[in-house]
């Protein structure tokens, strides 16, 4: 067991409770129990996180993850749990991953793209939604498509039917999902991309976020995040990021 020093502990927890920020879109991490209270493997790291600071937890929940990463310096959160990525990471010191997903293109059965390869070349549209993880990584890396971003993942298939777009880009188990609810369409196999969900501190608190990397290590290396994905039944669509 980790022990806190006071410093991280005042990093962590300056008003007296871990206020941990929670991106509620990500299905994989985090859902409602019947009773509407919000559950998932970054529910329970956040409060695992309170527990061994000794201090209780409190779950500011965001719609998406480009609001929770938009507002790292507005003091409302001292933890997030969401993708690291290099657009956010002006505002966030991110731990490194605790899980990693695979994300992939939709596409119709009768497209020409035929590996992920294929989907970066002149003339081909995606759309995505721009401010997941996922989505900063091709606006970063896709070269010669053209890229689309909207705001959430219901919205990005609601347009690639309406549309007309070459591919949909998505986590691949969204992405399974949509093949069933969209006829004729199929994944490319293989991945653009492992988004990397990790957990983060606002800029400035180094002892902090010294401990949270530290715990996102020792939860990994346990097996805690293995259990909480059994726990969750979310293994189709998460594996255990490997140690740092």
């Amino acid at each position: 067991m980790l022990d806190a020093s006071h410093a991280a502990i005042a990093d962590l927890a300056p008003t007296g409770k871990l206020r941990a920020g929670i991106n509620m879109s990500n299905f994989l991490l985090t859902s409602r129990a019947p009773d509407g209270e919000a559950i998932g493997v970054a529910l329970d790291l956040a409060h695992e996180l309170g527990r061994r600071l000794g201090v209780p937890t409190e779950i500011i929940e965001f719609p998406n993850p480009g609001k929770l990463a938009e507002s790292a310096d507005k003091g409302i959160w001292d933890v997030g749990f969401l993708g690291a990525e290099p657009a956010r990471a002006v505002l966030i010191d991110f731990s490194a991953a605790y899980v990693e997903i695979e994300a992939t293109y939709l596409v119709r059965d009768g497209s020409p793209l035929k590996a992920i390869a294929d989907v970066d070349r002149e003339g081909v549209s995606v759309v995505v939604p721009a401010k997941a993880a996922y989505g900063l990584w091709l606006a970063a890396n896709l070269k010669q498509a053209k890229l689309t971003g909207v705001d959430t993942a219901d919205t990005a298939a609601q347009r690639f039917v309406d549309e007309k777009f070459d591919a949909l880009a998505g986590l691949k188990d969204r992405l399974t999902q949509d093949v069933k609810k969209i006829p004729g369409t199929r994944l490319l196999p293989g991945q653009f991309a492992a988004v990397q969900q990790a957990a983060g501190t606002p800029k400035g608190r180094a002892a902090g976020n010294a401990f949270l990397c530290d715990f996102i290590e020792d939860v990994k290396a346990s097996g805690l995040v293995a259990k909480l994905i059994e726990k969750h039944d979310v293994g189709h669509g998460l594996t255990v990021a490997p140690p740092r």
